[in-house]
């Protein structure tokens, strides 16, 4: 970071005492700042022409083309790893795979070419070329990263999920971007548990028609009975599959800079997931600067963060060896065989990052062990938490429990917040600024972070409002998949961020992202949840459709309202149904709605609580009135009960509760 300070002063021609006044400069002068970042994070790539351009009289953050004239390819970038004159030697790790049964598996830069051609080579022969769509339903290890670079050499779409997604879950993300090669696992394992999911498999192909080809990697037996697949399909297995095409060669296909990479999904508050389409090099570059400049990640380190396949930080982690660096991954339940569990991988892969949900955080604390006691963290420099706002308390337990086995650098905290909206961060950590408990440290460098009042003006120091970035940035998503014409910012992607605050001069267009922040007295940040009514039990975002859309399926259910009540430091999700007559809730039909949400979407969305109610309150035209029950639960002011029809109900609602 204080070397990228340096370096900024020579193009800005003043000087910038500290990353303060470089990110101030950073969102002054955004085509000095992404110039220069480009120049230091992408050395092999060519750089001509403006760093960005705007269409039309007004700058529109999606209608911003970044770096228009480069080509690159951003497989070749993350393969090479060039970081400076440096280059990652070919017997260098890359990934290294492990999971809760102990597997390890060590991927070299030399293997990962060499696979990703063979991948490459397989996908070109089932006929798949630049924009059309690769989709992976796998558990989080080395195949599903080669799988992700092979279709980014060619120029596909890739797309990610984890095998705890149900049918119906998948089929509301992949069905809409209609893949035509899915790559899945005959299942996964979870807690020393193997779950098979071959027959949900069987019902994920019959429910995407476009689909040319099914490949099924072994993750639970090296040799998976396909018979009950192949009926539906054309199926085959993932060696049988890769094998004719070992030692193909390597090539990487020239795109645009603004070439999309991935489509990520958004939680599914409102309906089906949103599809979001990401921008190859605008989306590596933010997880360059992330990387190397807010979290201190170098050449040789070892890096992992708790995730899995379905979440955007598995996408943040699959940049990372284009830093040089190794990507650690790891497949199961964190706890497994004791909350030691991902520390002690901390110390036998001499990891120099490791990242965790602050619910994560938490849980550790609660369990009584304590890392430092434990194990030896020598080469630990970075703890990064995301997911959902770390409480001061469990800042404070780091710093006791986790700090003290670290090296004599001490332990940086980098509590960072973004989201899949924009594949990356808007704050973050910055290891040349103080920690303070309870904050998040600065925005990101370039990005023109601020908080404002319900009428569009700056927020004082500790007044929460809404957080919002003024200005665009190179991962602001292309659109969403289907949402109007390429190019066009289309009608549910500008409902979505570009429509909270209206500008009468027009003379700026907003992005309002849905977090509650409010800034502090340090320059740092405290983000106090969601503004809208997506859950975050656990620091997993999950959305009230996706639940709704299972409740409906059983018949004694007439009606349902699920929401999040605010219990201990994190979000426990609550479900309110009301039944058709002469049924109650008893244990048995609890069990049964569980069962339901469980297998069609995952066993993080089943509620903690299920209660029965005699009515759901709604707005005046009809609509549930979810905010306004989790404002009531959680002791909130309901801001307007006059646009309620039965505003009785939540006086109801909050009874159950004892409040």
């Amino acid at each position: 970071m204080d070397r990228f300070r340096r370096l900024a002063e020579g193009v800005a021609g003043e000087n910038l005492v500290d990353s303060a006044a470089l990110h101030r400069w950073s969102v002054q002068r955004p085509e000095q700042f992404w110039g220069l970042l480009f120049d230091e994070m992408l050395p092999g790539v060519a750089r001509t022409g403006p760093a960005m351009v705007d269409h039309g009289p007004v700058p529109h953050p999606a209608r911003t083309r970044w770096f228009p004239e480069v080509s690159m390819n951003v497989a070749e970038v993350i393969l090479t790893g060039r970081v400076g004159d440096t280059t990652p030697a070919d017997d260098d790790p890359m990934f290294i795979s492990i999971d809760e049964r102990d597997r390890r598996r060590v991927t070299t830069r030399a293997d990962a070419r060499a696979e990703v051609a063979a991948i490459a080579a397989a996908l070109r022969s089932e006929g798949v070329v630049a924009g059309d769509r690769v989709a992976v339903w796998l558990p989080n290890t080395e195949v599903a990263m080669l799988v992700m670079l092979a279709a980014a050499s060619i120029g596909a779409v890739f797309s990610s999920t984890s095998p705890d997604f149900g049918v119906d879950g998948v089929l509301d993300r992949f069905g809409q971007i209609e893949p035509k090669v899915l790559v899945a696992s005959d299942g996964y394992t979870y807690g020393s548990r193997e779950f098979d999911r071959r027959e949900e498999l069987a019902g994920i192909i019959a429910g995407l028609p476009g689909l040319e080809r099914t490949v099924v990697l072994g993750f639970l037996d090296e040799r998976p009975d396909l018979d009950r697949l192949a009926a539906t399909a054309p199926v085959v297995g993932f060696e049988a599959w890769v094998k004719p095409h070992r030692g193909a060669e390597l090539a990487f296909e020239q795109l645009p800079f603004d070439h999309p990479w991935y489509v990520l999904f958004s939680s599914g508050t409102t309906g089906v997931p949103k599809c979001i389409v990401h921008r190859s090099g605008g989306v590596l570059l933010q997880h360059l600067k992330e990387h190397q400049l807010h979290c201190d990640i170098r050449a040789g380190d070892r890096v992992c963060y708790f995730t899995t396949a379905g979440w955007m930080m598995w996408n943040w982690l699959a940049s990372v060896p284009a830093s040089g660096a190794v990507a650690v991954l790891y497949e199961g339940n964190p706890f497994q065989p004791g909350p030691g569990r991902l520390w002690e991988l901390a110390e036998s892969e001499e990891l120099a990052l490791l990242g965790v949900s602050a619910k994560y955080v938490d849980a550790v604390a609660k369990s009584g062990y304590v890392p430092a006691e434990s194990v030896e963290l020598g080469a630990l420099r970075t703890l990064a938490s995301t997911g959902s706002p770390l409480s001061p308390e469990s800042f404070s337990w780091i710093y006791s429990a986790v700090a003290p086995g670290c090296g004599p650098g001490g332990l940086h905290l980098a509590s960072i917040s973004g989201g899949t909206d924009l594949c990356g961060c808007f704050v973050g950590g910055d290891p040349t600024r103080e920690v303070f408990s309870g904050e998040i440290q600065a925005p990101a460098l370039g990005m023109a972070v601020d908080v404002w009042d319900p009428d569009g003006h700056p927020a004082a120091v500790g007044e929460r409002g809404e957080l919002v970035c003024t200005q665009g940035f190179p991962s602001t998503p292309l659109g969403f998949w289907g949402d109007g014409p390429p190019g066009e910012v289309g009608p549910r992607y500008s409902a979505a961020y570009f429509e909270r605050f209206t500008d009468p001069q027009g003379s700026s267009v907003v992005w309002a992202h849905g977090d509650f922040a409010s800034w502090t007295e340090h320059g740092g940040m405290v983000i106090h949840g969601r503004s809208d009514t997506t859950l975050n039990p656990g620091g997993v975002r999950i959305g009230t459709a996706e639940i709704y859309r299972q409740v409906e399926q059983i018949p004694e259910v007439l009606e349902s309202l699920v929401f999040g009540r605010e219990l201990d430091g994190d979000v426990q999700i609550v479900l309110l149904v009301t039944l058709a007559e002469g049924v109650r809730l008893d244990e048995r039909l609890a069990g049964q709605i569980r069962a339901r949400i469980r297998s069609g979407c995952t066993p993080r969305h089943v509620p903690a609580v299920i209660l029965e109610v005699a009515d759901l309150p709604r707005t005046r035209s009809g609509k549930l009135a979810e905010l306004a029950v989790a404002d009531t639960v959680n002791g909130r002011e309901v801001r307007n009960t006059s646009a309620l029809a039965n505003p009785e109900c939540l006086g109801e609602i909050a009874a159950l509760f004892g409040d």
